[in-house]
């Protein structure tokens, strides 16, 4: 079941109205599996900020990379060693292309 986006409270306050209808949006999107939906997708590893160890973001970009027989997606990736930006690795899948 989704979400209503279409916010029933706070009808005065138009901040508020635009607020309910995003989280009800990011909710849906989440639930469908869509990377719209999350707010940690990047076109690379994080260059700036505070990380901790197990963080991941998603690739907002995946392309299908590499030669010929090996070649693969990055579909993110998942810091490894805690700091700002902390050490990041890419989260590869291979295509078998």
């Amino acid at each position: 079941m989704k979400t209503n986006t279409t916010p029933r409270v706070g009808t005065n306050d138009p901040v508020l109205q635009r607020e309910l209808r995003e989280h009800a949006t990011q909710i849906n999107l989440i639930s469908e599996g869509r990377i719209a939906g999350f707010y940690t997708a990047l076109t690379a590893a994080p260059t700036s900020g505070a990380w901790m160890q197990g963080d991941s973001v998603k690739n907002s970009t995946p392309s299908e990379l590499g030669a010929a027989a090996s070649k693969y997606v990055i579909e993110g990736w998942v810091c490894v060693v805690s700091g700002t930006p902390g050490t990041w690795v890419q989260k590869r899948c291979l295509t078998g292309n």
